[in-house]
């Protein structure tokens, strides 16, 4: 299998083994240098030495490699990009992260000189590893050969989305298969013919899944689904997955136009559970208290550069929708002028929206805006990890558009989310909908793994200023 699924999520086998041999690479730069290994180049003074400082030096910087999003935009990024991102994750989160450990455990500390040696010889050893494993992992040897049933809108977004998102994470769609409902939706030079045999066209041509994409199944609406063909193929070792699934297992989200109520019904998640509902409120609560203790000094001087500007208030709250669809206030600190909606209106924030103060899009460009919400969360209105809040004004609209909207409110809101981190800021009823998927999947395979990972990769989202306006 080209994936594994562990706690609900699906980990690609690829990336999983790049991450875990980063890991060993990093580990044993860093013991050869500690040992004193002499390579050609002239070695800075030895380094602290021991298999803890490896494993907490390996440790910082593959969680660097997490906060900045190294894995999840590999497939996409140019060498250059994956130069400067590699730099970023390790020179600077992962420095900043050791350098914090080495307050609390000097012992552990090899010196300014010998971090910064230890550090760029690393960045240069995984990042012509990770351009090895870009060849190999897209090489026709090791690609998985996907064939999609269906040639309408729903296979055309679907080769679209391949398109600009799979061709580098080891899956090669190599067409489409007309099911008669209607006119092509597919480019030409992507369509198949219908074959007579569907298990010996998968053997000539090597394919090892069939994606069920077909706009309409039934046969009184022009539709069909080849039953005993695809039956073969499954029985036969080839695996037959249903769309809104690849969609979920490649993406990491629900494609909206495919889901059904019978796949919330009858798919393996949108579980409640008590006792990760107890541990998740542990959490919420052990972080929160430790970040107004961190954060403190931030949210005074922040109080302080909002006064200057604006004057009062400095806070401001608005209404929201949290869990169950129940109302409560917002708190964040005010980054807009004091007349921003003047007329009582409610309405989204644009791009360079000019009722943005100064001050408001330092403090919105840095997340420190958001503060405030740590008293919701204490409250138990919202947690670390969840679909942002939305305006009741909204969620009545976009309720009547959007299907299924509705679903995300069985979730308790967050101050971050899987959809922030997948989609850019929305500010329409198209960039709900696109938020939603992601929102659909979280509501679906949310566990305390993956609200830590959101956490961790929620650093680049801060650091790069991502989803502002």
């Amino acid at each position: 299998m080209p994936y594994i699924r562990f706690r609900k999520q699906f980990l690609h086998i690829p990336y999983l083994l790049l991450g875990v041999l980063e890991f060993c690479l990093l580990f044993f730069v860093y013991r050869l240098l500690a040992t004193g290994v002499h390579l050609a180049v002239p070695l800075p003074p030895e380094l602290a030495s021991g298999t803890l400082a490896a494993l907490v030096f390996a440790l910082m910087l593959s969680s660097g490699t997490l906060s900045m999003g190294g894995y999840s935009s590999l497939a996409n990024e140019s060498a250059t990009s994956l130069f400067f991102r590699t730099l970023v994750a390790y020179c600077f989160v992962g420095g900043l992260g050791l350098t914090t450990i080495y307050l609390f455990a000097p012992a552990l500390d090899p010196g300014s000189s010998s971090l910064f040696f230890a550090v760029a010889l690393s960045s240069l050893i995984v990042i012509l590893c990770r351009l090895v494993f870009l060849r190999v992992v897209d090489s026709e040897q090791l690609v998985r050969r996907v064939v999609v049933f269906g040639a309408g809108p729903f296979a055309a977004n679907l080769m679209q989305e391949y398109e600009q998102n799979m061709r580098a994470m080891g899956v090669r769609i190599i067409g489409c298969i007309a099911d008669n409902s209607g006119q092509a939706a597919v480019k030409k030079d992507q369509l198949l013919p219908i074959p007579v045999n569907f298990h010996e066209f998968c053997r000539h041509n090597k394919v090892s899944e069939i994606v069920i994409a077909a706009q309409e199944r039934r046969q009184a609406q022009g539709g069909f689904l080849p039953m005993a063909g695809l039956m073969e193929c499954k029985l036969r070792g080839i695996t037959v997955t249903s769309g809104v699934d690849f969609y979920e297992r490649e993406l990491k989200k629900a494609k909206l136009d495919m889901v059904h109520p019978s796949w919330i019904l009858f798919s393996d998640g949108f579980s409640a559970s008590r006792s990760r509902a107890f541990a998740k409120r542990f959490v919420d609560l052990a972080l929160s208290l430790a970040l107004l203790a961190i954060m403190s000094p931030f949210i005074i001087l922040t109080a302080i550069a909002v006064f200057l500007e604006t004057g009062r208030p400095v806070l401001y709250s608005q209404k929201r929708t949290g869990l169950l669809g129940k109302e409560f206030r917002i708190y964040k600190f005010r980054s807009m002028r004091q007349d921003a909606e003047k007329d009582g209106k409610a309405r989204w924030a644009s791009a360079n929206d000019n009722r943005v103060t100064r001050v408001g899009g330092f403090i919105r460009n840095t997340r420190l805006d958001e503060l405030p919400q740590i008293y919701n969360v204490i409250k138990g209105e919202m947690s670390f990890v969840g679909p942002r809040p939305e305006r009741p004004e909204f969620v009545s609209e976009l309720k009547e558009k959007i299907p299924f909207y509705d679903t995300r409110h069985y979730v308790k809101p967050g101050l971050m989310g899987w959809a922030q981190l997948k989609y850019p800021y929305g500010a329409s009823v198209e960039d709900a909908k696109g938020k939603l998927e992601y929102d659909l999947y979280y509501s679906k395979n949310h566990s305390l793994l993956m609200d830590i990972l959101i956490m961790i990769q929620t650093v680049e989202v801060v650091l790069l200023g991502k989803g502002v306006r």
